[in-house]
């Protein structure tokens, strides 16, 4: 009795001492503004009782009239962010402060035990693995050697559309949130694989049954990945899996991997039977990946996680971006008028756009830029860690706080932006000379990260996204469905169109560019 008691004095003590210690370093520069919590808890209460998080992190943010905002849940401090000045302080002036990632259930789940580049805190395995991204996933020399695989894919966009027109029963009603999703789907899997289908897929090109569960759960992950589940905060009650994110997400991460891993375990087994010669996609190429002692440089482990995240990191962006691209120029036909023109102009209508045009079509880019400002994926970046104690506008920021920057905050700050929430491409164009990057490195809206976490994908993922949208706009005219106004209602629980864009597609291009696809 007397050693129980002697403990609980001491961790008292241990208690008082802490909140003196971080009275006395916050007493010049305080915590951002943000709303009192409960003991331990934190505000863990509220957010349960708040859903979605984010659009209550963004109230709180209005009310308290802050573009900074400290909110505690359990014991970590999450600071969000809605001012472009501060998130260039955190991501760039005080970069190497904020490049580490939480250690929570949901990163630990989704990467493997932390296997990744993009998902793991900083330290040895995040640099090998980012390094891997760097020089042999991402790097130019591959986004060369990939091209044709990504043109089939383009080329077979074009085809599945083109096949809804022809379909009777289609008659050229095309749900493009599907045809959006599933041209991510089919490039990655592509590059990855070199396979459009894990399946037969569908006659008329469209995906069957194995790709849309793949697909499918792979937004689930993206939902469930640092979703402010209460076990990302609150590690003691992850046994409990209160809100249930730690059984969807395993569910479908399961849905995911169950389509992948054969496919690795099986090519693993070809080089190592020497069944297989030559290298034909990234998978061949994290095999074969040798360390100084000419030792395999990955395990089957990192592999299979490595891919996870990269499928997860390339379905996303390109896909929400254009699906609202489309709604947004289908509601101002004088905007896709312009578009379509400058495609006419750069490319004609006797050939389908293609990369090599991409340097070409400012206008198109900026259409796509302005989806990504105005209708992000995400609320949030992935969350940056605090490796020390720092200051950044005045403010204390404790060491191991999670620094989430708003995406929707950042894009539609009115201080940044006129008119933040009207679509208007052309005030991404300053003027005819420079080109329109997909990509914002002074951080007033957030498409792409940028800093030590950046996102090392930045030139397929601006391929793809304007590819995507210049094929769509090249190669059909889009009306509205009879009777039916465009919904551009956001979705409560995300950032998604309420309701996925269904439109009617007619071809628009010379014949024989379509039955050259079709040969």
């Amino acid at each position: 009795m007397d050693e129980s008691f002697f403990l609980l004095v001491l961790c008292f003590l241990a208690v008082i001492i802490c909140k003196l210690l971080t009275r006395k370093k916050t007493k010049a520069h305080p915590l951002p503004p943000g709303p009192l919590g409960y003991p331990l808890l934190g505000c863990l209460p509220q957010m349960l009782k708040n859903k979605p998080t984010f659009r209550w992190i963004h109230k709180l943010m209005q009310d308290l009239n802050t573009e900074i905002a400290c909110i505690r849940l359990g014991s970590i401090h999450v600071i969000a962010v809605t001012s472009p000045e501060l998130a260039r302080e955190f991501l760039k002036k005080q970069d190497s402060i904020f490049a580490s990632r939480p250690d929570c259930m949901s990163g630990k789940l989704t990467s493997n035990g932390y296997l990744t580049a993009a998902l793991s805190p900083i330290g040895d395995q995040w640099k090998k693995m980012r390094r891997v991204l760097a020089s042999e996933v991402l790097s130019m020399n591959m986004h060369r050697w990939l091209y044709e695989k990504r043109c089939e894919e383009a080329d077979h966009l074009i085809r599945y559309i083109y096949n809804q027109i022809k379909n009777p029963r289609k008659n050229g009603v095309v749900n493009v949130r599907i045809a959006a999703q599933h041209y991510c789907g089919n490039v990655i899997r592509r590059l990855v694989f070199n396979k459009r289908f894990f399946g037969k897929g569908m006659e008329d090109g469209g995906p069957g049954m194995e790709e849309e569960e793949h697909v499918a759960g792979l937004f689930t992950i993206l939902s469930y990945l640092y979703g402010f589940s209460v076990a990302d905060y609150a590690p003691w009650l992850e046994i409990f899996d209160f809100d249930g994110y730690k059984k969807f997400l395993k569910n479908a991460i399961e849905n995911v991997t169950k389509y992948q891993d054969p496919e690795i375990i099986k090519r693993v087994e070809m080089w190592r039977k020497g069944e297989r010669k030559v290298e034909e996609d990234i998978l061949d190429v994290l095999i074969n990946l040798k360390d100084s002692n000419f030792n395999p440089l990955l395990t089957i482990q990192e592999i299979r996680a490595q891919i996870v995240e990269i499928m997860i990191a390339t379905v996303d962006n390109p896909s929400n971006a254009i699906e609202w691209a489309m709604a947004e120029l289908l509601s101002t036909p004088d905007i896709l008028e312009k578009a379509q023109k400058e495609l006419d102009d750069v490319v004609g209508r006797n050939r389908l756009v293609e990369e090599s045009d991409i340097s070409s079509l400012n206008f198109v880019k900026a259409c796509a830029r302005e989806a990504f400002r105005l209708h992000p994926i995400a609320p949030f970046n992935v969350p940056h860690v605090s490796t020390k104690d720092t200051i950044v506008g005045g403010y204390f920021i404790p060491k191991g706080s999670h620094v989430l920057l708003s995406r929707p905050g950042l894009g539609r700050n009115p201080r940044v932006w006129d008119d933040p929430t009207s679509y208007n491409p052309e005030r991404h164009i300053v003027n005819a000379s420079s080109e329109v990057m997909l990509v914002d490195n002074d951080l007033n809206m957030l498409s792409f990260s940028t800093g030590r976490r950046g996102c090392a994908g930045v030139l397929l993922g601006s391929t793809m996204t304007t590819i995507l949208l210049a094929r769509l706009l090249q190669g059909f005219t889009w009306t509205e469905l009879k009777g039916q106004k465009i919904d551009l209602t956001e979705s409560h629980g995300d950032l998604f169109m309420a309701k996925p864009l269904i439109a009617h597609a007619a071809p628009r291009l010379n014949p024989h560019v379509y039955m050259k696809l079709l040969e």
